[in-house]
């Protein structure tokens, strides 16, 4: 089925290894036959190997782009990426507090190469402005440490970590929690229930973008009508999927394959 008339939106900042970031939202959104539009909130020199510089976009102008999208292709859903500080965390979510579409919260933190993108300043502003604004938040498990104040071992500790992140105003939560032993397993917590989404551990490096991707694939089956649960599943299946095939690009930490074929896993909403 082709949803390109369905528009997702990407705030986020912009990869120019294409592995992460805007680049990696829109291919996954395009991969799943919605349309990208996206607002620059800041650039990065990175690659797969780091990230060694970060610049911001202007507030203001960021918040143009915003509003010109808004006010011509308005998305069905939408999803935060990278936003760099307090000062820009602040104004999306005064934007956001106004949208008449779900927002998905990916509350990026860390790089892959274990890199801090956001100060504490940034993340008080992420828990008091934005968190009360998201339909679902996608943090792995040591954005969920970070936001929570627990460590995760555990799918009990996520559990934990889970129910304090939605007393904190998330409407649902979906912890990225990664190896358990031999499986990747993730817990989606909506309606004060959990839902494990486990899938078998691939060993590799090709991880750069996999948390993006993720989250980006949610947010185009959410804006394509599925329910949390549905996007939740078939977005598992397609990271699983794009970690399998990964391409094998870089010296580092490679990109997953955002053109893995969305039709060889997907379940009907």
């Amino acid at each position: 089925m082709n949803h390109q008339t369905t528009v997702a939106m990407s705030i986020a900042g912009s990869d120019p290894s294409g592995g992460a970031g805007l680049q990696a939202d829109i291919k996954t959104f395009h991969q799943h036959g919605v349309y990208a539009t996206t607002v620059v909130t800041l650039l990065t020199v990175q690659n797969t190997q780091s990230v060694a510089a970060v610049e911001m976009v202007e507030c203001k102008f960021a918040l143009a782009q915003l509003d010109a999208v808004l006010a011509d292709i308005p998305p069905t859903c939408a999803k935060t990426g990278a936003l760099g500080n307090a000062e820009m965390i602040a104004a999306v979510a005064d934007r956001a507090a106004k949208f008449n579409f779900p927002l998905v919260v990916d509350p990026v933190m860390i790089s892959k190469h274990g890199q801090s993108l956001i100060d504490n300043q940034a993340v008080g502003a992420l828990i008091e402005r934005l968190l009360p604004k998201a339909y679902v938040i996608t943090p792995n498990r040591k954005e969920a440490e970070r936001l929570t104040g627990i460590e995760i071992r555990s799918r009990e500790d996520m559990v934990s970590a889970a129910k304090i992140i939605t007393k904190l105003g998330a409407a649902n939560v979906l912890i990225k929690g990664g190896r358990h032993d031999d499986q990747s397993v993730d817990l989606l917590w909506s309606g004060d229930r959990p839902g494990w989404l486990v899938d078998r551990w691939i060993e590799t490096k090709s991880l750069h973008g996999s948390g993006c991707v993720f989250s980006a694939a949610i947010t185009a089956r959410l804006a394509m009508g599925e329910s949390l649960l549905t996007a939740a599943v078939n977005a598992k299946r397609f990271i699983t999927a794009a970690i399998r095939d990964a391409p094998a690009l870089g010296l580092g930490f490679g990109p997953v394959n955002m053109m893995t074929n969305t039709q060889d896993y997907e379940t009907k909403p």
